[in-house]
């Protein structure tokens, strides 16, 4: 989806192919939407620390981590039980940018 809103903030979002019903935003920083000051620190941040690109939910996250972990994934943190359900974290190694996502998966998917 690629759409230009009325105050001119762009809204576009990729999908893997074959996958339509999956949308990642690409959301620009500096919007019109956002201001100055608060686009200037979170530029800071994306370049010191790297930000979480978001959470990936599956649905049995500890044998995805094996699965992707065997391909070569780097992670951060192994699987761990937490309040909301299973997560893990990975790293984005691509540009050395130091982003993470989470690798989650919720309470819900949980066997009971």
């Amino acid at each position: 989806m690629d759409q230009t809103m009325d105050n001119g903030y762009r809204w576009l979002t990729v999908s893997p192919k074959g996958q339509p019903d999956l949308q990642i935003i690409l959301p620009k920083v500096d919007g019109p939407n956002m201001k100055p000051e608060v686009a200037a620190t979170l530029k800071s941040l994306m370049e010191k620390t790297g930000l979480s690109g978001g959470v990936l939910q599956v649905d049995d996250c500890r044998t995805t981590y094996e699965e992707l972990r065997a391909k070569g994934v780097e992670f951060l943190s192994p699987p761990a039980d937490r309040f909301y359900g299973v997560e893990c974290i990975l790293k984005d190694n691509k540009d050395n940018s130091n982003n993470w996502f989470s690798m989650t998966q919720p309470k819900a998917l949980l066997p009971m």
